[in-house]
């Protein structure tokens, strides 16, 4: 056989082979599953993006806690805890819930976002650790992902690329996630880069829970923290599981019973505590969240009758 006749079959041979090997490996990673049409579908836990050099998103607070994973190229973040800082391949921040942050593409990026209300448990003990002895760093420096996170996000990318919403695959790839978050860096850096968490959290119970008695409504209260309505709205609802107008609307329930059955407070002075405009609104208020007038509802309480809240 020539040497130009042997080279031709087996350029042939090649083709053939990698033909096979290329339909094969199509065929057996193949889903066959529309995840989608499930009942346990889940969308958002994890967001893979990918944006062209300059792409901005202006400085806005974030709704939940998340970090932010950076597979390719260069990102700038400003925020407080990270004021002008470029971010690189395979480093990742922390931004709690309602902590503020700008981003810039300076090249073309790929990154993986994880958006949580709470931290998930994967080891009791590492957690309980953890939560204990968080503290403020100095300053807040990005994480590098080690080996196995990286392998975890090239995987993690391939999936979110197909779309795949399942409820109980993401269970688990968050478990996977947290437990190699929590378990293959040292305690006080780990420590360090969860703080937020907790500081984040704390300070927006507390602005809730002095300010909710001031407000008349929702745009008020939203306006009072210096957030957009929609922000809030949505802060709000992934803080406390409910909406806000539900959520003030319990609370001046609660503190107008109180202040009417267990206070020797004028009516009127309570009615304008709590934002009436008049004698009837507020009496029409109690008739129809309580079943009888202020003055009735107080009276009731003298004579030891209690009234459901």
């Amino acid at each position: 056989m020539s040497i130009k006749i042997f080279s031709i079959s087996l350029l042939l041979f090649l083709k053939n082979y990698y033909c096979f090997f290329h339909t094969m490996k199509n065929t057996l990673c193949k889903r066959y599953t529309d995840c989608s049409l499930c009942t346990k579908a889940s969308k958002g836990v994890f967001t893979y993006n990918h944006f062209p050099q300059g792409q901005h998103f202006p400085a806005d607070k974030c709704t939940q806690n998340c970090i932010l994973f950076l597979l390719k190229g260069e990102l700038l973040v400003n925020s407080m805890e990270h004021p002008g800082t470029t971010l690189h391949p395979g480093e990742f921040i922390l931004q709690a819930i309602g902590s503020k942050i700008e981003i810039l593409a300076l090249t073309e990026v790929e990154y993986i976002v994880y958006w949580f209300n709470e931290l998930p448990i994967a080891c009791q003990s590492r957690h309980s650790e953890i939560m204990d002895n968080a503290e403020e760093p100095s300053y807040y420096t990005p994480l590098v992902m080690s080996e196995q996170i990286k392998t975890y996000m090239n995987g993690l990318k391939e999936y979110l690329e197909e779309g795949m919403p399942c409820g109980l695959f993401v269970e688990l790839k968050i478990k996977e996630l947290i437990f190699l978050l929590t378990c293959y860096y040292p305690m006080n850096q780990i420590c360090r880069f969860f703080f937020p968490i907790s500081t984040y959290t704390e300070s927006f119970h507390y602005f809730v829970m002095n300010n909710y008695n001031k407000v008349k409504n929702v745009e008020e209260f939203a306006q009072l923290g210096g957030y957009n309505i929609t922000t809030f709205r949505r802060l709000f609802r992934n803080m406390y599981n409910v909406p806000v107008y539900e959520w003030i609307l319990t609370k001046k329930r609660e503190g107008i019973l109180e202040d009417l059955t267990n206070t020797k407070d004028r009516i009127n002075e309570i009615s304008s505590r709590y934002g009436f405009d008049s004698a009837s609104h507020f009496a029409h208020f109690c008739k129809a969240s309580f079943g009888d007038t202020p003055r009735a509802l107080r009276n009731n309480a003298q004579k030891g009758n209690k009234t459901e809240k």
